[in-house]
Order: structure tokens, then sequence, then C-alpha cells
């Protein structure tokens, strides 16, 4: 299992911004695409952004296209995601994770960072 930690929740007001990161270590990190996902309470977890090997193919849901945007710093292990323009239904948990391309398209996902809440206000 891949350990993951991951940072920079809180407390938003809406049309506020925040940056989500997530380090990845213990496994190789550069031949694997990385992905964040959010749960809000009493929904299912979905796909909010994936980013790819070498960052060549990004992918976000509807929802947040924009809006977000998601990076990734191989040298730093690390993956980010750039909130902007945030609304109450961006109010979640998110998580961060490290697979195949093909699995975080199919949702087929057993590693988690875990998780911070992001709370958009008023």
């Amino acid at each position: 299992q891949v350990q993951l930690a991951e940072s920079g929740g809180g407390l938003v007001h809406i049309g506020g911004s925040l940056r989500l990161s997530c380090a990845a270590s213990g496994h190789t990190f550069s031949p694997l695409s990385m992905g964040w996902f959010r749960q809000g309470s009493g929904k299912e977890r979905v796909l909010v952004a994936a980013i790819s090997n070498r960052a060549i193919t990004t992918q976000y849901a509807d929802s947040v296209k924009g809006r977000f945007t998601i990076s990734r710093d191989d040298g730093k292990n690390t993956m980010y995601l750039q909130m902007s323009i945030l609304k109450h239904e961006d109010t979640a948990v998110y998580y961060c994770t490290v697979s195949e391309w093909g699995r975080l398209m199919s949702g087929e996902i057993a590693f988690w960072s875990q998780g911070v809440q992001v709370t958009v206000s008023s």
C-alpha cells in the first residue's frame, strides 16, 4: 500500500480558493497516474480530477471544469488540486490516490489518502 500524506483542507467562503496537496511515498511515483476524489455527506465517492504519468493527460468532472486545476511535481512526488470559485456543492471530504489511468477512470481504487474536509460556507 502506498503512503499518501494529504494537506490543505479547511473552511472557506463561497467564491474563495483552496489548494490541496498530496505527497506520495513508499512506491515508484513517476510511472503512475494520480487522481482526486471527493465524497459529500450521504453521497458516493466520485472522481474530481485525474492526471496521467508525466502529465500528458488530465480529466475533470463536469462540475469542476473551469474552476479546479490538477497538477503534479514528480521531483517532489506531490500532486496538487487548485480549487477556485468554490461553491456549496464542493463541500466534501477530498481524497487522493495513485493508480493506473484505467483504474482511475473505472473507479477500481484500493488505496487512499486519509482525506481532508473542505467546507464551503455562506
